[in-house]
């Protein structure tokens, strides 16, 4: 189960590609291009869980050459493109290259330009030029701001990895482990799309992580001729956001991190943590549905949803209008799909309803969502540059036997979820490039400005107490709440959040500590 799921504002659901567009090439170049100017903080750490980490300080880069301005052209109808070089590896900046692309939503009032808002949307694997090209901002941002996005490296239309063609497998094997067998297919599966990966991009992996995406951002930053950045991230954009206020602090006019994740937690915390969010986010939906009528269920939800994982168990629930039946992996993907956003739960209520009596269809698209499974059947470029990021951002055991001790534990506390989204990380244990684990933003860093912290109250993928967590550790932080259900919330027409991030980004005005959006 992804750990971070990208976040699309104002549906809170994955956005398939809008139609085909013109990409350009995006193959490894040598490139004379060299990598930012220094970084302005160092730290350091240590491995857990006896992996076998290797923690990068974050050290100065070496000063470089300036990079060129970019060269725009329209793209997309209403968007302007660009490319971008950057080092597949900075401390080699003469080295091979990668090229990224970016697209600019150009302020509408130009005069009154404050300067360039980045944004991205999670994942790890979601397209910030799918986000910057669909997301409705509050007017006034749009007026103010050259609104940017680019995919990062390996990502969409920037050298993007094709490694998944063990995908839908990994997905439809059962990830609770009921007996040897279980195991042995979920292993024997995992270490399938593993190597698939480790064979395309062996010397490219150790170089995909969110330390390498920040010296990116700020390579673009320095190629539009800005001083400074604005930056909007949700979910998984939130640890790009921390990496770029650790190493960059002064280039940061503001920040704005929405859907937390918290990096002073390892990779298995991680998980447990989600888990236990996961869980709290299925009980509101039970609770939402009472005897069962609210939701048109004939029983409570609670038990409908055991009676079809047992029955998935004791055998895949035939799908009459897809491709394949309902395995326990399909239903858990199902649960997590729908519990992204409260909007997607009487959707999930038909699901389960159908799937009790015999029909898995409405299960299987809801998974196929959360996989982003195209009409053809194919899947886009993302779940593999997931675990590349993930598996080298946290630290992981290099032990499968752990990983699934471990979820046995969390399936135990949290028996409908739990154990299925903790065994999603075996491929973390089994992953060929070694971690890079990252830190939080030091205390002792100078020169950032208050960063706008939101953690909603029912977030399943990001928990509440990950956002509050990371708004006491960066210096000067400030956290608002937002009560409610769902992943991420800023652009999605609660005017008490929309209104504090638009002043803030406007008029670098700070919310008072303690709000609270009912």
């Amino acid at each position: 189960m992804i750990l971070v799921a990208v976040a699309v504002v104002g549906g809170c659901t994955d956005r398939k590609d809008a139609g085909p567009r013109p990409a350009p090439n995006a193959s490894t170049t040598t490139s004379t291009a060299s990598a930012t100017d220094n970084a302005t903080t160092t730290r350091s750490g240590t491995p857990t869980n006896g992996s076998t980490a290797t923690t990068e300080p974050v050290e100065p880069v070496e000063p470089v050459e300036p990079v060129e301005s970019l060269a725009w052209s329209s793209c997309d109808e209403s968007f302007e493109c660009a490319t971008v070089d950057v080092p597949v590896d900075y401390a080699r900046p003469g080295g091979a290259s990668l090229e990224l692309v970016v697209v600019r939503r150009p302020a509408e009032d130009p005069k009154r330009r404050i300067g360039a808002l980045f944004m991205n949307p999670g994942g790890p694997g979601g397209s910030a030029i799918d986000l910057v090209e669909s997301i409705a901002l509050p007017r006034e941002i749009t007026r103010r701001f050259d609104v940017i996005g680019f995919d990062p490296r390996g990502v969409g239309r920037s050298t993007p990895l094709d490694c998944r063609s063990h995908l839908q497998q990994i997905y439809d094997d059962d990830p609770t482990m009921e007996d040897r067998a279980d195991r042995a297919t979920f292993l024997a599966d995992s270490q399938a799309f593993v190597d698939e990966c480790a064979r395309k991009y062996r010397n490219l992996l150790p170089h995909l992580g969110s330390r390498d995406v920040a010296r990116d951002m700020d390579r673009i930053r320095a190629a539009l001729g800005d001083r400074q950045l604005d930056y909007l991230g949700f979910s998984y954009g939130t640890v790009i956001g921390q990496q770029y206020a650790a190493l960059f602090p002064e280039r940061v006019r503001a920040m704005v991190l929405d859907g937390v994740v918290d990096l002073s937690v390892d990779g298995l915390e991680s998980a447990q943590d989600q888990a236990a969010g996961f869980s709290a986010a299925l009980d509101a939906f039970i609770a939402s549905c009472g005897t069962g009528s609210a939701c048109g269920l004939d029983d409570p939800a609670g038990s409908v949803i055991d009676e079809v994982l047992a029955a998935s168990e004791a055998e895949a629930i035939p799908a009459r209008r897809t491709d394949r039946p309902a395995t326990p992996g399909v239903i858990n993907l199902a649960l997590a799909q729908a519990l992204y956003s409260d909007a997607l739960w009487p959707e999930l209520a038909r699901a389960l309803d159908q799937g009790r009596d015999g029909n898995g269809s409405g299960l299987v698209r809801l998974a196929d969502d959360y996989l982003r499974r195209d009409a053809d059947g194919s899947y886009p470029n993302g779940f593999e540059i997931y675990f590349a990021v993930t598996c080298l951002d946290q630290d992981f055991p290099r032990d499968p036997k752990r990983v699934m001790d471990v979820a046995k534990v969390v399936g135990a506390a949290y028996p409908r979820i739990g154990e299925g989204l903790v065994n999603d990380y075996v491929r973390c244990a089994l992953w060929p490039a070694p971690s890079q684990p990252l830190e939080p933003v030091p205390a002792t860093t100078r020169g950032l400005p208050p960063t706008l912290v939101i953690s909603t109250t029912g977030d399943p993928a990001t928990p509440y107490v990950s956002g509050a967590r990371v708004a006491e550790q960066i210096p000067h932080a400030v956290l608002v709440t937002n009560e409610g259900e769902g992943h991420t919330i800023f652009a999605q027409g609660k005017d008490c959040i929309d209104d504090a991030v638009t002043a803030y980004l406007i008029e670098e005005e700070v919310p008072g500590r303690g709000l609270v959006c009912s």
